[in-house]
């Protein structure tokens, strides 16, 4: 009886990750993937790690978008004002990171020639939440 159990149980543990690996075989803790970042924060600091997390994400190897949005576009200004901050945003664009701004956010701002994000509309972040695999908001 005892046999019999424990015949049972490793047969299902077995089918279990057979049936694991066939939903993601190329699945591992540490595969890169795909990350959009939307930031809609104005806060130093949490632009400052958000920015800290996108470039330890591209130097893991992950795919990373950073949207700017709402109040997130005012980054552009704020790297003006904070060296850290600036320095991590321009890690990540020279890592070849691509942020972009809320135009609608920038205009309403009177910021018709952002230095850190393109002008980019609504469709765009639509697209950067539906293409990554993994999207964060700050």
């Amino acid at each position: 009886m005892k046999k019999s159990i424990l015949s049972i149980v490793v047969l299902t543990l077995l089918l279990t990750n057979s049936l694991l690996a066939q939903v993601n075989p190329h699945a591992t803790a540490n595969s890169p993937t795909s990350i959009g970042m939307v930031i809609y924060s104005n806060d130093i600091e949490t632009v400052w790690n958000a920015f800290r997390l996108a470039n330890h994400s591209k130097n893991q190897g992950d795919t990373v978008q950073v949207f700017l949005l709402a109040k997130g576009v005012e980054v552009d200004l704020l790297v003006n004002d904070n060296k850290d901050l600036k320095d991590q945003v321009d890690a990540f664009l020279e890592k070849g990171g691509e942020i972009q701004g809320c135009g609608t956010c920038l205009k309403s701002r009177k910021n018709d020639e952002p230095q850190v994000c393109t002008f980019s509309s609504l469709a765009d972040l639509y697209a950067l939440i539906r293409k990554n695999k993994i999207v964060l908001t700050f």
